[in-house]
């Protein structure tokens, strides 16, 4: 797998070979690589229920094959993957039918109750892709995924053990694996020769699959056993091979028919046991195909439909079940090998379950002689392979101790009790993991200073200063992550000292990504706090929708955090709850404006001191100008080089992101000039200017300004010099502004 991941492009080009050629070469590559562990899988479900059910199972996995590869197929949402019989399934439906025949059930009424588990699986992965959990299943934490198969690879190799020994069926792993004097020599050779062969393969070809080629090297070694043994040679009552299947066609029709007159006399009485070990094997096995699609849509430079996929996948459980098959996902290593063989759409799925189908009703009667050892021994190295021996890595590190333990538990469960008892372990430790990765974090992005970070209403000199001096009355807060119960005591933390200096606290939600009632009863003590101070909780940018759909301002509402009295507000950008700060400092401060009146050209900081003559001069190449509030001044485009000067009211200069988003630049006051970059540089606007209120204007034009400075070079140089000076200024705050958001 690690060679193809690491050659996309090898494996885009064979896929590009498109096609029915393609698919048709893909399907029956795949087929080779499906059908053989499925029948594996198959006897290992129904081995339990005793040996002569070993046919039986081996049929159960072709039906399998067969029904996933057609319906899933043409039902799931991704091209060119492989459903088939899967190892998850395997150990999930075998440990049920060993411990159905430990509690004592009939072997019939084990039948039923393994169909409809695979059933309620099938229905289970349906109701998953409908409700939209497709997105959600795929986010299950490693180190359960990890400890889940993990286990699954364990419970395969314990079963799988006894049956490459040759052991009685019935004898347990601990058992079989001290009964020397039970052990049969021919079970072991064949099984030896199989594992040799499928672990050696690879290195020598890969023209043909490995797992056709251990099955092969298995046969051959029965039949070299039973040259010297006569009683090999016999298939009834013969206990090392499957056995006869019912005969092609017969035996395909008759468990169809015997499954369907099960299926009608199934109660709804016996639903409440299987509904666990179904929900276990619809998430297990959902799980398993959407890590494969994942894989997929790496290789082939796609993107699969997980919802699509799951309402496939269980489609074609349930048809698998109805039918007598067993349970499947999507497969990983017929799946690369149908994309390295050419398969380039959902056809070489379909072509891989009628050749299942094909291969059965033609060789029926070889399949009869495959040695049960041999799939044993195709089983041990499906399940060495699932156990993940890298999570032993956990241990170097001291971080990753905990997610070591997680591993541990699951597999642990998995083997004492049982894989659904570890499906319920491996949910919780999930739970702990999130809520370990939520409280390890902080949630605070950054913390501000409100003398270090201003809004972007453009002040006087004077007014920054008071800003500058009193400022720190604020701080701003851009939290991040989860705010819940697991969080709030940081939260607290974090908030604690500044409320007993702090006037205004400023909480930046843009970054948070849930709230839940625990910190929203937090942030109302918050606020219980600052309002014994005369203070005020103000949060800014908050979510429209978070993630998962919640509506933060309107639970705020309903947990009664902002209410008509009390003193928390909302903003929404944090550039207004600076600005409303402000004006409250600046009002506190006794820092008066008189706005009533329009500035004369005199009182306005950039011509303080100049001569009465010059101003006179400069005043008559100027043109008064009004506004009423909400009026365009100027537009982004324009060609127009005025510099405007404001005698009375505000204006705002507002940046057109597209079509429906505009982007807040600036807010001018009296006193304050605007629109210097064209008056500088004779190009178009950038922006738009806005009346923010009712507004009284200076205007002064390049060509007014050129001509003026003709007779008047002194008054010119230095009204560039203060246009220089005022944005030099302004530059220096920015500055500040960007020195503290990255620190």
């Amino acid at each position: 797998m690690t060679e193809l991941k690491s050659e996309p492009d090898r494996l885009a080009t064979h896929s590009s070979h498109g096609g029915l050629g393609g698919d048709f070469w893909g399907g029956l590559a795949a087929m080779l690589v499906a059908l053989p562990s499925a029948i594996a899988f198959g006897v290992t479900i129904y081995t339990p229920l005793g040996g002569s059910y070993a046919a039986y199972g081996a049929l159960a996995g072709i039906l399998g094959s067969t029904a996933l590869g057609l319906v899933a197929a043409a039902m799931g949402g991704t091209k060119r993957l492989i459903t088939a019989p899967c190892a998850p399934a395997a150990a999930v439906m075998a440990a049920l039918a060993i411990g159905l025949m430990r509690k004592g059930v009939p072997i019939d009424a084990a039948l039923l109750m393994l169909s409809a588990v695979g059933l309620l699986a099938g229905l289970f992965q349906v109701l998953f892709g409908l409700i939209g959990l497709g997105r959600l299943i795929k986010y299950m934490p490693y180190p359960v995924v990890s400890g889940y198969l993990s286990g699954v690879g364990l419970i395969i190799l314990t079963s799988q053990i006894p049956i490459l020994l040759g052991v009685p069926t019935g004898t347990h792993f601990w058992p079989a694996l001290s009964g020397i004097a039970m052990w049969k020599w021919q079970t072991i050779g064949v099984g030896f020769v199989t594992v040799a062969v499928m672990v050696g393969a690879p290195r020598l070809t890969n023209a043909v699959p490995a797992t056709i080629l251990g099955l092969a090297a298995g046969a051959i070694a029965y039949g070299g056993f039973a040259w010297a043994d006569p009683a090999l040679r016999v298939l009834a009552g013969n206990s090392q091979v499957i056995g006869s299947l019912g005969g092609g066609g017969m035996g395909l029709f008759s468990a169809f028919a015997g499954r369907l007159t099960a299926i009608k006399a199934m109660g709804l009485a016996d639903l409440p046991a299987l509904l666990m070990p179904a929900l276990t094997l619809a998430v297990l096995l959902s799980i398993d195909t959407l890590k494969t699609c994942v894989v997929v849509d790496t290789l082939t430079r796609s993107r699969h439909d997980s919802n699509r996929e799951l309402l496939g996948q269980g489609l074609g459980n349930l048809t698998s079940a109805a039918i007598g098959g067993i349970p499947g996902a999507g497969q990983m290593g017929a799946t690369l090998v149908n994309i390295s063989s050419g398969g380039n759409s959902r056809r070489s799925g379909l072509i891989e379950g009628a050749l299942s189908l094909l291969a059965f009703l033609a060789l029926g009667a070889l399949i009869a002689w495959m040695p049960v050892a041999a799939l044993a021994g195709i089983l041990v190295v499906v399940g060495v392979r699932m156990i993940d021996f890298g999570s032993l890595h956990f241990l170097k590190a001291r971080s990753t101790i905990f997610d070591f333990v997680v591993v541990v538990a699951v597999v642990v469960t998995a083997q004492a009790v049982s894989l659904i008892a570890a499906s319920g372990v491996g949910v919780v430790l999930a739970i702990v993991l999130f809520i370990r990765e939520q409280i390890g974090g902080s949630v605070v992005h950054r913390k501000t200073d409100g003398n270090k970070i201003f809004s972007r209403q453009t002040r006087l000199p004077a007014a920054m200063a008071i800003l500058q001096r009193d400022g720190d009355q604020a701080v701003i807060f851009e939290l991040q992550g989860s705010l819940f119960f697991g969080t709030t005591d940081k939260l607290y933390s974090a908030l604690e000292s500044e409320l007993k200096t702090r006037r205004y606290v400023i909480l930046d939600l843009r970054r948070v990504q849930s709230v839940d009632v625990t910190a929203a009863h937090l942030l109302e003590q918050v606020e219980d706090i600052l309002a014994e101070r005369g203070g005020f909780l103000l949060f800014s940018h908050i979510p429209p929708r978070l993630p998962s759909g919640q509506d933060v301002q309107r639970y705020f509402d309903e947990v009664g955090l902002v209410r008509a009295e009390s003193r928390a507000k909302i903003f929404a950008e944090l550039d207004n709850a600076l600005e409303w700060v402000e004006e409250r400092i600046l009002a506190e401060a006794e820092f008066t404006r008189s706005e009533e009146q329009p500035l004369e050209l005199h009182e306005i900081d950039l011509f303080k001191g100049r001569k009465a003559e010059t101003l006179r001069a400069l005043e008559a190449c100027m043109e008064k100008r009004a506004y009423k509030s909400g009026e365009k001044i100027f537009g982004r485009g324009d060609t127009d080089d005025v510099l405007y000067l404001i005698r009375r009211g505000a204006v705002r200069i507002m940046l057109q992101l597209d079509e429906t988003q505009w982007r807040h630049v600036g807010t001018f006051g009296r006193g304050n000039f605007f629109g210097e970059m064209a008056f500088l540089d004779g190009q178009a606007r950038s922006a738009n200017a806005i009346a923010l209120t009712d507004t009284e204007l200076f205007a002064l034009s390049r060509k007014q300004f050129d001509a003026l400075a003709e007779e008047h070079k002194r008054m010119a140089i230095n009204l560039l010099e203060g246009l220089a000076r005022v944005l030099a200024i302004r530059l220096r705050y920015a500055n500040a502004e960007l020195h503290v958001l990255q620190t």
